[in-house]
Order: C-alpha cells, then sequence, then structure tokens
C-alpha cells in the first residue's frame, strides 16, 4: 500500500519544511507491522503552483491513500487537490490532519471531498490507520479518526504520547533531509502551559511535554554537521522551563555557533543570564505583545503589567540581543487608539521589529466559542479574520491594517530601530501618528493597494528618504535634515552589508607592486556612503539628541566604506581621493592608472589598495 502526505506550504522559504509529516513517516517507520508493508512519501508544494500540475505527480505515483496536512493557510488549496483527486482516482482514499482538521472536523467532512480526518496529535492514530487499510479494514473507530457521514466529532479521542523520545527524530532517521531545505523547523517540546483565547496551542492538552536534551543535542550536532543556515524552534515558549532552556542555548554556542535560530519566548522568564545566552548566539527572539492594554488583554486570558515587561526587554538592550515583538489588532475590547497607543508603547522598546496582524477567529478557540456573545463579526472561512466588533468599525479596521503596513515598510523593512525614536524626539511626534500619516502618503504614492511584499529595500529607502525630506521641510526643522538622512543612509548600508555574502579573493600572496598593474573591482558586498557629518563622530554619539548634534558637530562631510568582516560589520572613513578610487573601479582599468587620473601618489595608492585587497573590500582581477 501506498500513502503520500502532502504538504503545501505558503511559498519557498526557509520554513518550507513538511515537519509534522516527517514525524508520521518516522513514527509508522518504526512501528509498522511487518505483515503487510506500507510505502509512506512526502511531496512538498505551494500555494501558488497549478492544482493540475501537483494532481499530475500525485497521479503519477499510483497511490492508494492521500493525506494532507491541514492548515489555515492551505485549507482551500488542499480541499481543491482533494476534490481532484477525487474525480480522478475515485477509489483512493483521502484524509487530512493537522490544526484544522482538530479544530473543524465537521465542516471539513461535510464538503464531501475527504474521506476521514485525523485529529490531535497523529503518529500513533497513523500508524494504526495504515495498518487497518493494510488488512483491508475500515478506520472507522480508531481512536482520534473522525470519519465522513458521522457527527463530526471524536468518537473515542486520542490521547498524547508522554514520552515524545518515542517518536523518531524525522531528522536522524533520515525521513527528512536537512541538505534538501534552507532552514530547518525543530520541534523540542508540545503543549503549552497557557490559554489564550485566541489561539489554539493549548486546546484539547494540558501542559508541555519535552523531548529529552539528549535527543535536543543530537539533532542539534546534525544540524551543525548539514551546515544548516537556520534554524526555526516552534515551541510555543522556548524559555518557560528557565534551567532547560538556558542548557539549550549553551549547547547552541558550543555545537551552532554559526547557525541563525529563532525563538518564540515570553519575557517573564527572562533574566540576565538568559538575556546574555541569547546575545551570545547568532539569533532573534520573538515575542508576544499582542496589546499594551492590561484590560484588552485580561479578556483573552492574559495579564500584563507595563513597567514589568519593559524593565525585561531592558535586559535585552542591555544585552544586545534580537528581538522582536508581535502586536494584534481588534482584540476584544480594544479599540483604534489603542492599538496605536500599543504600537507607541511597543516601538518605545527599541524592538528590531514588529510583527502586527489582524485578529483571526479561530475555529476550535475559547473565542471562536463566544464570538456571535461578544459581537465579533468576522470571516467564516480561513483565514478566520475580524470584519467589525462594538469597538472596532470596518472603517477602523481599514485604518490599523494601513498603520500596520506603514510599521511594516518603514519601520521593519527599513531596519528603522537604531534611529526611529531619536527622530520621533526630533519630530515631537507620536510614532503611530507619523506611521499613520507615512501610510497615507505611502497609499497615494503607490496607490492604495500597495503590498510590502511589492517593495524592494531600494524602494524602500527611497520612501524613507522622501517622507522624511517632507517631515523635516519647515524652518525649524530643515537644520535636522542632513543628520536624520546620515542615519537613514548609514543603517540601510550597514544592513546591506551584514547581509550580503562574503566573496574570497581570488589571489593569495599577490605581490604588492603588482596591485598598480591589475584590474579591481568593489566587492559586492562593501557599500561605499557619503555622509553630511563626520561619520565615525555619528557612530560615537551612539542613539544621538538630533538637535544636540546638529548644535555641536560641523557638518563637514565624510565618505566611508561599510562592509562586513566576519560576524561584524566594519565602516571605514575616508579621504576623498581614496573613496573616488573605489568609486572608479571597473574590473578592466588597472588601479594604478585610475590612482594617476585621480591625483593620488603611487606609494599612497598602493598602501590604501593593500588595506582595501586585504579586508575584501576589493577584489583584484587576473590581467
Amino acid at each position: 500500500m501506498r500513502v503520500i502526505l502532502v504538504a503545501i506550504h505558503p511559498y519557498p522559504s526557509p520554513q518550507a519544511v513538511p515537519l509534522a509529516n516527517g514525524f508520521l513517516a518516522a513514527y509508522q517507520r518504526e512501528y509498522a507491522s511487518s505483515r503487510n508493508p506500507v510505502d509512506v512519501l512526502l511531496r512538498d508544494f505551494f500555494l501558488h503552483q497549478d492544482v493540475a500540475g501537483c494532481v499530475a505527480e500525485l497521479l503519477s505515483l499510483k497511490p492508494d491513500v492521500v493525506g494532507f496536512s491541514l492548515y489555515v493557510w492551505n485549507r482551500a488549496q488542499c480541499l481543491t487537490l482533494a476534490e481532484e483527486l477525487r474525480r480522478l482516482l475515485p477509489g483512493t482514499l483521502l484524509f487530512a490532519g493537522g490544526p484544522e482538521a482538530s479544530a473543524d472536523p465537521r465542516a471539513l467532512l461535510d464538503g464531501g471531498g475527504l474521506d476521514f480526518l485525523v485529529a490531535g496529535e497523529g503518529e500513533v492514530t497513523f500508524v494504526d490507520v495504515c495498518l487497518a487499510l493494510a488488512e483491508g479494514k475500515g478506520v472507522g473507530g480508531i481512536p482520534g479518526v473522525v470519519v465522513a457521514g458521522g457527527e463530526g466529532k471524536l468518537p473515542s479521542p486520542r490521547g498524547v504520547l508522554s514520552d515524545l523520545d518515542a517518536i523518531p527524530s524525522p531528522w536522524l532517521s533520515g525521513v527528512l533531509d536537512a541538505s534538501r531545505y534552507c532552514g530547518v523547523l525543530w520541534q523540542l517540546s508540545r503543549g503549552c502551559a497557557f490559554s489564550c483565547d485566541f489561539c489554539y496551542d493549548a486546546r484539547g492538552e494540558s501542559g508541555v511535554r519535552r523531548f529529552s536534551l539528549e535527543r535536543v543535542e543530537a539533532e542539534l550536532r546534525y544540524f551543525a554537521a548539514a551546515e544548516v543556515s537556520q534554524v526555526f524552534v516552534l515551541d510555543s515558549t522556548f524559555n518557560q522551563d528557565v534551567g532547560r532552556a538556558k542548557a539549550i542555548l549553551r549547547l547552541i554556542r558550543k555545537i551552532a555557533p554559526r547557525t541563525h535560530f529563532h525563538f518564540e519566548v515570553r519575557c517573564e522568564f527572562l533574566d540576565g543570564e538568559m538575556a546574555r545566552l541569547f546575545a551570545g548566539i547568532t539569533c532573534s527572539l520573538q515575542i508576544g505583545l499582542q496589546s499594551a492594554d492590561p484590560r484588552v488583554l485580561r479578556q483573552v486570558g492574559r495579564s500584563f503589567r507595563r513597567d514589568a515587561f519593559a524593565a525585561k526587554v531592558a535586559l535585552l538592550n542591555r544585552s544586545g540581543a534580537v528581538f522582536g515583538f508581535d502586536l494584534m489588532y481588534g482584540l476584544p475590547g480594544d479599540s483604534l487608539e489603542g492599538f496605536r497607543e500599543s504600537v507607541d508603547y511597543a516601538l518605545s522598546l527599541y524592538p528590531n521589529h514588529l510583527d502586527i496582524f489582524p485578529l483571526a477567529i479561530l475555529p476550535g478557540t475559547a473565542l471562536a466559542a463566544r464570538a456571535d456573545a461578544d459581537g465579533l463579526c468576522h470571516l467564516a472561512e480561513p483565514p478566520y479574520t475580524l470584519l467589525s466588533s462594538p469597538t472596532l468599525s470596518a472603517a477602523d479596521l481599514g485604518q490599523a491594517r494601513r498603520l500596520a503596513l506603514a510599521c511594516d515598510v518603514f519601520y521593519t523593512r527599513g531596519k528603522a530601530v537604531a534611529w526611529f525614536n531619536s527622530v520621533m524626539a526630533a519630530l515631537g511626534v507620536r510614532p503611530s501618528l507619523f506611521l499613520g500619516r507615512f501610510g497615507e502618503w505611502l497609499a497615494r504614492e503607490k496607490g492604495p493597494g500597495i503590498t510590502e511584499e511589492a517593495l524592494d529595500d531600494g524602494d524602500i529607502w527611497k520612501l524613507q528618504r522622501d517622507w522624511l525630506t517632507a517631515a523635516f521641510d519647515t524652518k525649524k526643522l530643515k537644520r535636522l535634515l542632513a543628520l536624520v538622512l546620515d542615519l537613514v543612509d548609514y543603517h540601510h548600508h550597514y544592513a546591506a552589508a551584514l547581509l550580503a555574502p562574503l566573496e574570497p579573493s581570488p589571489f593569495r600572496g599577490l605581490g604588492r607592486t603588482r596591485l598598480l598593474t591589475l584590474p579591481a573591482r568593489l566587492a559586492p558586498s562593501t557599500r561605499l556612503a557619503r555622509f553630511n557629518y563626520e561619520i565615525l563622530d555619528i557612530l560615537e554619539a551612539g542613539e544621538p539628541d538630533i538637535g544636540a548634534f546638529v548644535a555641536h558637530a560641523p557638518c563637514s562631510g565624510s565618505w566611508a566604506a561599510i562592509y562586513p568582516r566576519g560576524d561584524d560589520v566594519c565602516t571605514e572613513s575616508l579621504i576623498e581621493p581614496y573613496f573616488r578610487l573605489l568609486e572608479k573601479l571597473d574590473g578592466r582599468t588597472p588601479c594604478g592608472r585610475i590612482a594617476a587620473n585621480l591625483g593620488v601618489p603611487e606609494e599612497d595608492a598602493l598602501s590604501f589598495l593593500e588595506f582595501a585587497v586585504a579586508e575584501r573590500i576589493v577584489i583584484p582581477q587576473r590581467g
């Protein structure tokens, strides 16, 4: 019997990994009956793919059973695919599992495209299903299975595995090969200790179960050996068990120091040591703030104290750890002004990024059960987003959506964390008001349907400069604009250099005198920039008081090369002739001829080029 497990991802990305299906396949391989072998294959598709092409690929595999990993974002595509398979392969059994299958079984089975669902944790149920089907039996009555034509409820709920190590690792068992993906998903635990009313994570079970540290270390060594570049940790709250979290962070620093990790954490479990451990590895943290209004958060089962939260975040800022916040607009009791205040509070804490979402009323959550009573009007189909509430009209939600887009574009994509609050102080304006006006201007400039994905980093940099030039266009503020633009320009170039891949020099032991006879080109990772003020003075000032800096620093101009070195970015302030030399490198003209044309003495040019080659600012070319 052949079973195909299908994952449909939103788009190609480091997170497009079929981990849930990998767990099913690994468990089935370990515990399957040898009497009736089952061949389990994994297939990955994406939302933008043509359904006909996906169906054709599945038909070529001649499946007996096809299962879909069902989420909010792929529900429609999965059901469409199932309908086509039902039409072309009427004898094939079709099923689904995942959060949508567990939360909304009746609605899924009423559509007629699926024969049954696997609800809840699926590994043991999947093995039982495969065994029954291989023996020619039905799946009705198997704990955790919901069959079409029934009541849409679990006839016999399936308990969860208490020992997670009983599930073989998809990575260590070879079911999933890290070299096939540009990132990996890593599950260290299951369950959630919290019961937020808008979330499905803790429904159906209580407490948190964890894989052993021995398993964690073994997977970590596998990722390091495979040179995995990014790891997304799926735990709802990575740092709830403080001692375990610190132990894992120490393992990461020891075993995989060059891999970038993404964690979801809660502030209340942070302390100074943990903040330093996060800062000591390559990682980013996501913190679910959701709202800065304690009254609003109480209505969805969360508690919040502004001062305590800010004090914990300050630990991250002092350590240098990279972090961002989740914010949600549309929570019960929230208003447009309340959402603006949450944005202001969040930005005052210097997050590296903000991820802002509309409230989704997910099936199976406590919020969905009381949505009608609370007056929450929402989409009945995925993505289930809020349409209006007693405190947020449809028009208010439109304004909140525009503010969220403005924050995504100007602050997060615009790499504005290091200078944003200084600029707001110079303007004397609330961040949410500034971003709201930017959002209105952006809609006029680019059209009301503009999306963040439609803009590249260069577009956003230009939009920032144009909008700030307009914002500072008053007699009182105009004198501050030159420094503001220097800050924007520097951090744009810094981010570009930080993300650029290093290109090795093709020459080793290049003779010093040959440098002038060879052509060279600027390394792709190097950024050349002209500033109104001395760039080193700006960097020394840290987060400057813009008015005070302008009052005391000469606007004398500077030139700089900004380039990566190891895991850091260097900024070299240059005299103008050296800057022009770098600027004119074309990969064809000998460096000595360019230097002579610029009036740079030969010995000076040699010394500078020697430095520039050693730092990989420039790459010599073969003559």
